[in-house]
């Protein structure tokens, strides 16, 4: 008699065999991982070297940038005067004449406690405020700053901030329409310190623009204000040599530049009774005698 297939058998084969190939499956994803993981601990394992040297790195670029920013431009403050000290910095030595530029940075001016600065070791002669920036921004502290001024016996001057990408001439404009200068005033001063963006021939004749149209209605060649390395790089053509120059310079014991210069702004933190802000500090290369020549007459 023939031997007859048993149906349970069958299934406990199959699942018998269905167990196998899932340990054997499981087994293979298990070891799998395993292997992955164990790779990407390698990849991204990075030895101390390494990282020791971009430690370092980092922390010397986030050194330098701190003192750029947050050190050096007070590092003045606290260096050795071989001089004088009066307004929270080392007055350059060899100069008689000293002034202040300001702004509505400024904010609200005592001009009464500010006039008694006229009677310090290194009196305040001369004062220069902004009045105008491209072809229609009006300083919001111009009117009253030159007023005050000229009622507290300063001897006064104001400036004109150029914007390059706006017609030299419509600034020039501007300026004449905003700035009434009388006899015993300072020249017009032009203040330049971008490029726009400009080519150099550009920029140059855009700025010889606003000085023809600006001497040519006062009547007194204006002041030109820009900083060494501005002057050198893009203002070095010998026209410009003509006009009196406002010189920026500073954090330096001396002027560097080899030219001749009338005004130097030899800094910018300087702390004076009357004024709350920080201002900027001027010398004049020159007596008080040759100062009064300067103004218009």
């Amino acid at each position: 008699m023939p031997q007859r297939n048993n149906p349970m058998s069958a299934v406990q084969k199959k699942r018998t065999v269905s167990t196998t190939k899932k340990k054997g499956t499981t087994s293979s994803s298990k070891t799998s991982r395993t292997s992955k993981k164990e790779q990407m601990k390698h990849r991204t394992v990075m030895p101390v070297w390494i990282r020791n040297i971009l430690a370092v790195v980092i922390i010397g670029c986030f050194s330098v940038v701190f003192y750029y920013f947050f050190i050096r431009p007070y590092a003045y403050r606290w260096k050795p005067c071989h001089g004088l000290k009066e307004y929270g910095v080392c007055i350059p030595d060899g100069y008689d004449i000293h002034g202040i530029d300001i702004s509505h940075y400024q904010g609200k001016i005592d001009w009464k406690r500010l006039l008694q600065n006229k009677e310090t070791a290194t009196p305040l002669h001369f004062v220069f405020m902004k009045a105008t920036e491209g072809g229609d921004h009006n300083d919001t502290t111009f009117e009253a700053n030159f007023a005050n001024a000229r009622n507290h016996g300063f001897i006064r001057g104001a400036y004109h901030f150029y914007i390059p990408g706006t017609d030299a001439l419509k600034q020039a404009d501007f300026f004449i329409r905003t700035v009434k200068l009388d006899t015993g005033d300072l020249p017009p001063v032009l203040d330049v310190e971008v490029t726009g963006r400009k080519e150099k021939k550009e920029l140059q004749q855009g700025i010889k623009r606003w000085l023809d149209r600006v001497e040519s209605h006062y009547g007194v060649k204006p002041i030109l204000y820009t900083s060494y390395k501005f002057k050198t790089r893009y203002l070095d053509d010998s026209i410009f040599n003509t006009y009196p120059y406002w010189i920026a310079h500073y954090y330096v014991d001396s002027v560097k530049y080899q030219g001749k210069w009338d005004f130097w702004q030899h800094t910018d933190v300087g702390s004076v009774p009357g004024i709350k802000e920080d201002v900027d500090l001027n010398v004049f290369n020159g007596s008080l005698e040759e100062l009064k020549k300067l103004t218009i007459k």
